[in-house]
């Protein structure tokens, strides 16, 4: 399933999934590199305070893609990600954590859920795939941050269990947008690799093709569509943009060297 924009706040540009915006329950976006006032490889929306860029460039870019969502940069939420499993419950008494410093986010978290309004959780990607989930029924949310292994962790998996223990959401009720990742026409790995994705229960031959010996380009996002669906979620939006062919749109940690500011998923519930 596909359905997406591109939006236009000022000089930031950001992509909008349909099927979310249509249920008017949130505002949301996937930041691209466009529009803001980082400079060198951080240029320009760079949203991550962690990757070496100036900590007031930062600030200001994040309080120009808060302002695109109606939001104050006191309503974000952050998590230190670390490529793990662990789901964050937000509650207010997180509003703010990691918006205006590192050191202030959410230890080793690489999803965060919530139903409570007005709170903006933030996650942050330059090739790893960014997931944004609805329940509108339960009026729920959640940003996860999968690179490969958090995917072969499960971390996908988990927030929806999660949402599922915490909230009551139902995965059939769940609306799903996987953002702009590093996709198989670039992403390429090496067998350890592909020996974690088969210890995660996945088989390769399903989402890699070779590419020389001893290398695969393996389908991450398309792993990521697999868990979804089958943990029950029926409607996924998908952009098929790769984080590495598009310099133009977006920062790449492998196409960048990894030297390179960071994308972001945000999402607040009205």
């Amino acid at each position: 399933m596909t359905g997406y924009s591109i939006e236009s706040h000022g000089d930031i540009k950001y992509i909008s999934f349909d099927i979310i915006a249509g249920t008017g329950m949130v505002s949301h976006a996937f930041t691209t590199r466009l529009g803001g006032v980082s400079s060198g490889p951080y240029s320009s929306l760079n949203l991550a305070m962690h990757v070496g860029d100036f900590q007031q460039a930062v600030l200001d870019n994040r309080k120009m893609a808060c302002r695109a969502l109606g939001a104050d940069l006191g309503d974000m939420v952050c998590g230190q990600q670390v490529h793990k499993n662990r789901v964050h419950v937000v509650t207010e008494a997180d509003r703010g954590r990691g918006a205006r410093d590192y050191p202030g986010a959410i230890p080793e978290t690489d999803a965060l859920v919530t139903d409570r309004p007005g709170i903006l959780l933030s996650s942050y990607y330059a090739d790893c795939v960014p997931i944004l989930i609805l329940d509108p029924v339960k009026r729920a949310i959640g940003l996860i941050h999968a690179g490969w292994k958090g995917t072969v962790a499960g971390i996908a998996g988990a927030a929806l269990e999660t949402m599922g223990t915490v909230f009551g959401a139902d995965p059939g009720d769940c609306l799903a947008a996987i953002a702009p990742a590093i996709g198989p026409c670039c992403y390429e790995v090496d067998q350890p690799v592909i020996s974690a994705v088969a210890g995660g229960g996945f088989d390769p031959s399903l989402f890699t093709s070779p590419a020389g010996t001893g290398r695969w380009k393996l389908d991450l996002p398309g792993i990521n569509r697999a868990i979804l669906s089958g943990a029950g979620v029926k409607s996924i939006a998908e952009t098929g943009l790769c984080t590495s062919c598009r310099p133009d749109l977006f920062f790449s940690y492998r196409g960048q060297s990894g030297k390179c500011g960071r994308m972001a998923s945000l999402m607040v519930l009205k």
